[in-house]
């Protein structure tokens, strides 16, 4: 049929003509990447895509996760005592949120803090998660973050709730240093009842940071350097864990720490499996040239 054919030539046409409107970077990468798999391409671009106007290694999710950070933390201190108390508590990963299956909480909870960051902090805080962004990409130091955040505040939620049954008294320390987070449970045992400590405000970056810190040690090139930044760290987490007057808190940095450092070693371990892989396959190229 005439109308059959016309259609035919027509996506002829179109199909040679696509592969050349393709950029040849693209076309050359294309048949590599669906071969692998799309899940494997797709986040390998989004790792190294930084936002229009900015060169690629810039940390821009760093930069804007801090500033974020720091601008809401000055228009929570700006509104009334008992207002500014209930939206912590309303995002914070505390016993009763977390019983409640309020699970939100865990990436809500890193968004606020109790109080603007110090300076000296809140720079610190940039640097570790610039470096982290720079190092792995955007989407690695993010989940780097995110599982010391959830997996260090689930533990500590484990803890507590568990002591909250046994109806042991504890004390919710909510003091702690701005932009660490401050009640990630409870203190020693005192004199309130177990229900303080079941609704502590419980927000902050703290943890995040630690399991970040402790994945760059764990990163480190050279042995010597990774041995003593990894031992040293570890070292610091587990001082205020030996105290007496130890928290929940102190509990919870070590566990974000040790996470760090687990995914760091992992990271670690993968990319020498897949340089020595490539590098196998280079040689064995080479042979048969």
């Amino acid at each position: 049929m005439p109308g059959t054919a016309s259609r035919r030539k027509a996506s002829g046409r179109l199909s040679r003509a696509v592969p050349r409107a393709l950029p040849i970077s693209l076309s050359r990468g294309l048949p590599t990447a669906l071969s692998r798999g799309l899940p494997t391409a797709v986040p390998r671009v989004l790792r190294t895509t930084a936002p229009r106007g900015l060169p690629a290694g810039v940390p821009w999710a760093a930069s804007l996760y801090v500033g974020a950070v720091q601008l809401g933390a000055y228009a929570t201190a700006r509104l009334p005592g008992r207002r500014r108390t209930e939206l912590l508590r309303t995002h914070s990963t505390n016993v009763d949120n977390l019983r409640a299956g309020r699970w939100q909480t865990l990436a809500t909870s890193a968004v606020f803090v109790e109080e603007p960051l110090p300076v000296a902090y809140g720079a610190a805080l940039l640097a570790a998660l610039g470096t982290a962004e720079a190092r792995w990409g955007v989407w690695r130091a993010a989940g780097v973050f995110a599982a010391g955040h959830a997996g260090a505040s689930l533990l500590v939620y484990g803890a507590l709730r568990r002591r909250t049954r046994e109806g042991a008294p504890s004390s919710a320390t909510t003091g702690a240093s701005p932009g660490v987070s401050a009640a990630h449970a409870a203190g020693e045992t005192g004199a309130e009842p177990p229900d303080t400590t079941a609704r502590a405000i419980d927000v902050g970056a703290s943890y995040g940071f630690n399991a970040t810190v402790g994945a760059l040690a764990a990163t480190v090139p050279h042995h010597g350097a990774r041995a003593a930044a990894t031992a040293g760290l570890l070292a610091l987490g587990v001082r205020p864990v030996l105290r007496r007057g130890r928290t929940f808190t102190d509990v919870g940095h070590l566990a974000a720490l040790v996470i760090g450092v687990a995914l760091g070693t992992g990271m670690r371990v993968g990319t020498g499996i897949r340089a020595g892989a490539e590098g196998r396959t280079g040689a064995n190229s080479q042979i048969r040239a």
